[in-house]
């Protein structure tokens, strides 16, 4: 009996967590394992009635659960920052979620916007850490409001932190058994601290594990490898800054938002899995938003808890789907949200 935790969250996020949990128990019935839910109502609208994000009592809750499944947060009502800081940062370093897990892969009858690219080419993995460098928050002002006002942001980036999100990635890149090749992603010419340590520890982890072919990358090099070339890369491994940034050049070659999912990891807790993209609300309510990706991320959360079959599945079920929609993008699927959901549980095997 697995214990899920529910966080709908804002906008479209209900509709295709809907759709989620709707694949979630036809594949439970087929592959019978059992499951229970426990419903949060953290967002946008229980903020502006209450004025509270996240509770910390909350959170030592959620650390009994095997896995959070997240819809999408963010309200149109609500400043930005406030929900993303107090929710979603928060969770990710309160439950030590340190590896974001961003598969970027083309499904069959998806067009990417990459000129003779198919599925056999857009194929690779984004391990990013997520819970150090810029997005610690540390830092501060001096002078500030002033013409001499300066501002400090320190990317702090530990031995530990380090060390332990390049292993993951050494170690997922055996399991994936695909190219068996890791690159790391950064920008050892100019940012000569952080990346010193990131690439020593790469180097060194490289020992333990010799049948995986390593390689470096500077970030800038990366993006433009990715759009001329995506069939060289297997599994890329980055900080937290440069994971954010190239993972949502991956969700564009893969064909949008709206079928990009990921996994915010601890491999020893509990791991929080969502779609990629936003709350969408102008679309809230009109069945039009495309739950793909909320699907994908619940195949995920399957494969983490020690359900792969099941989760592989369900992405056997969405590729199949993928190829009878006529778009992705919202109002445009020949179908409607509701609809897209029922596809999926019919094509699961």
């Amino acid at each position: 009996m697995y214990k899920i935790a529910v966080i709908p969250g804002d906008g479209t996020g209900p509709e295709v967590v809907a759709e989620g949990l709707k694949v979630l128990e036809a594949i439970a019935s087929k592959k019978g394992f059992k499951y229970e839910l426990a419903n949060y109502d953290f967002g946008g609208e229980r903020y502006m009635k209450t004025g509270e994000v996240l509770a910390d009592s909350a959170i030592e809750e959620l650390r009994g659960f095997d896995a959070i499944y997240l819809g999408a947060v963010g309200h149109p009502d609500v400043k930005p920052g406030i929900l993303e800081k107090g929710l979603l940062l928060k969770l990710r370093f309160s439950l030590d979620q340190y590896i974001n897990l961003r598969p970027v892969k083309l499904y069959p009858g998806v067009l990417s916007p990459l000129k003779d690219k198919g599925p056999e080419d857009i194929d690779f993995v984004v391990v990013r850490e997520n819970t150090e460098g810029l997005y610690v928050g540390e830092g501060e002002f001096i002078n500030k409001g002033t013409e001499e006002e300066v501002a400090i942001q320190v990317s702090r980036n530990s031995y530990k932190g380090v060390e332990r999100c390049l292993r993951y990635a050494y170690e997922y890149t055996q399991k994936r058994n695909k190219e068996k090749k890791l690159t790391l992603c950064g920008k050892t010419n100019v940012l000569t601290y952080a990346w010193d340590l990131w690439e020593r520890t790469f180097n060194k982890l490289a020992a333990n594990y010799p049948d995986v072919k390593t390689d470096y990358a500077h970030v800038d090099a990366t993006c433009m490898w990715m759009i001329k070339n995506p069939e060289w890369f297997d599994v890329i491994v980055t900080d937290n800054m440069f994971g954010d940034i190239i993972t949502d050049l991956g969700a564009m070659i893969q064909g949008g938002m709206g079928i990009a999912a990921g996994g915010n990891i601890n491999p020893e807790g509990v791991s929080m899995f969502e779609p990629i993209g936003g709350s969408a609300p102008k679309y809230t309510g009109k069945s039009v938003i495309n739950p793909l990706a909320a699907i994908c991320a619940a195949g995920m959360l399957l494969e983490n808890i020690g359900e792969e079959e099941a989760g592989k599945a369900v992405e056997a079920s969405v590729m199949k789907t993928t190829t009878q929609l006529k778009s992705l993008s919202a109002g445009k699927m020949g179908y409607s949200t509701q609809e897209v959901g029922d596809l999926v549980v019919k094509n699961l095997k």
